[in-house]
């Protein structure tokens, strides 16, 4: 065991009981953040125009603080673009993180010298918390790669712009620089085929232990890795590889495929992190759900999504919560965003400690015809199918199809690339169909009130979604695609690569 190794356990133990300080008294400790977010930020701009300074308690603090998306914090994100400070939160923002918005276009997310050490704080803990768990040090002696955007960034009126990723970058721990892989100059590139390649060369012949980064981009990383090395298993390329990181996306659909190219089942560790805050991590390896970070600046309030068009919503903090509830999430942060709709739903699905899952995207569903079909119900009805028939998805996506030809009745039209697919494409079609089926009742409804025939699956060619994302211009980093669209602007686009 190497020094690393040894002084990791003894830091772990001390991080884990720091986390149980708060992790069985989340709803004290909330009430607490709330208070302090409050009192921090009563005389910026915000704070002013909405009352801060009249605020005691939760009842007080929702009625002065507006639920809002990104539109609704857009002019006073302007401001502190132009350079005004005290707008959010005191002072200027260390960054403004760039992400791309379904509907606002471009966004900036305000990263303050109060926020940014708790996206490090979290990543850290996270390894750390495994460490205490397992206690499996291996990887730490060895490289680790974080499959990430460019570090590179811009500024403007004194704030620097760039991606998450990359400006997490910049704090990657001094003792763990020797140990990180791509090196800057690659991390650098912006065309992310080009990208990968060089990432293949720095890395094909280091002793990989840790690999992170969103599962498709890993799974392309993979798939040239091997392609470099004559067909070999990811395992015998690199023969420590024993933890892999990810988030973004659900990585059960991705399962089976990584773990049929590495050879071997290696440990994971599932983070919950956004530009808006790091939100919640895997804290225990072999229980369902990530803990929600409750002492990370960031009050949580949750709305039940079958409200969310109401006009006066229910907003509830986390002592009024239940399981298996979907919610909207919504956030109130020391990087100063107020009420703010993050655009995620999820379920708790532990109140002891609070533990949840994502179970998808507010604009990502299909209710073209009133089912309100969500994420987690079209990938776990997919993956039960595919798992007991062995077969193997690469990526899929999932539309309406509201006009279909003469005399037929309308259908959800799936667009799934296989790795493995089906020895009986209808038999597999009617399975995956009857799983959605007992997943959401108005589904079964439709279907069997013959409003909607069973959903139609298209075979879709070898890298149709990559070439897809290139197509946008959003291959790699942080880019993911919808799994479900509630109209065909993506199908219509894919109909170019059906198998025929």
């Amino acid at each position: 065991m190497g020094l690393k190794a040894a002084l990791s356990k003894p830091f772990a133990a001390i991080v884990a009981k720091k986390i149980n300080k708060w992790k069985y008294n989340a709803v004290e400790v909330q009430e607490n953040v709330r208070k302090s977010l409050v009192e921090a930020a009563k005389y910026t701009a915000f704070g002013r125009d909405h009352g801060f300074s009249s605020i005691r308690t939760y009842d007080d603090f929702k009625n002065r603080v507006p639920l809002k998306d990104y539109e609704g914090l857009r002019t006073y994100i302007e401001r502190i673009l132009e350079g005004e400070q005290d707008v959010l939160w005191p002072g200027k923002p260390l960054y403004l993180a760039k992400t791309s918005g379904t509907t606002s276009g471009v966004k900036y997310i305000p990263i303050t010298a109060d926020s940014m050490p708790e996206h490090i704080t979290a990543a850290r803990d996270a390894l750390l918390n495994y460490i205490h768990e397992t206690g499996n040090t291996s990887f730490v002696n060895g490289k680790m790669i974080f499959l990430q955007g460019s570090p590179e960034m811009k500024e403007k009126n004194g704030i620097k712009i760039g991606r998450l990723s990359g400006i997490v970058a910049h704090y990657v721990p001094t003792y763990l620089q020797k140990n990180r892989l791509p090196s800057y100059t690659t991390n650098c590139i912006d065309d992310w085929e080009t990208k990968v390649d060089a990432i293949v060369e720095e890395t094909i012949h280091e002793d990989m232990r840790l690999i992170s980064g969103i599962p498709p981009w890993v799974q392309m990383y993979f798939e040239r890795l091997s392609a470099k090395a004559g067909g070999k298993k990811i395992k015998d390329i690199f023969k420590n590889f024993s933890l892999f990181v990810y988030g973004g996306v659900n990585f059960e659909p991705y399962r089976a495929k990584l773990e049929e190219m590495i050879g071997k089942r290696v440990d994971a560790i599932e983070t919950y992190p956004a530009s808006e805050g790091f939100i919640a991590y895997q804290d225990a390896p072999h229980k369902k759900g990530l803990l929600l970070l409750c002492d990370a600046g960031i009050f949580y309030e949750f709305i039940p999504v079958e409200e969310l068009a109401q006009e006066r919503p229910r907003r509830l903090s986390l002592k009024d919560v239940q399981l298996d509830v979907n919610y909207a999430l919504i956030l109130n942060t020391n990087a100063g965003l107020w009420g703010y709709h993050i655009g995620d739903t999820i379920k708790f699905v532990s109140l002891n400690p609070y533990r949840i899952v994502v179970s998808g995207r507010i604009k990502h569903f299909i209710s073209a015809f009133g089912e309100h079909v969500i994420g987690e119900e079209v990938e776990q009805a997919l993956m039960s199918v595919a798992h007991a028939e062995q077969v193997e998805v690469t990526e899929f996506t999932v539309a309406p199809q509201v006009n279909p030809t003469a005399g037929e009745l309308p259908y959800h039209e799936w667009f799934i690339e296989f790795a493995k697919p089906p020895v009986n494409m209808e038999t597999f079609r009617m399975k995956v169909d009857q799983a959605l089926q007992q997943k959401n009742v108005y589904y079964f409804d439709l279907i069997t009130g013959k409003v909607l025939q069973p959903l139609v699956i298209r075979s879709m060619q070898k890298h149709t979604f990559v070439n897809y994302m290139r197509s946008l211009g959003k291959l790699g980093g942080q880019n993911k695609l919808p799994r479900l669209a509630n109209d065909r602007s993506i199908a219509d686009q894919l109909e170019q690569y059906i198998c025929e």
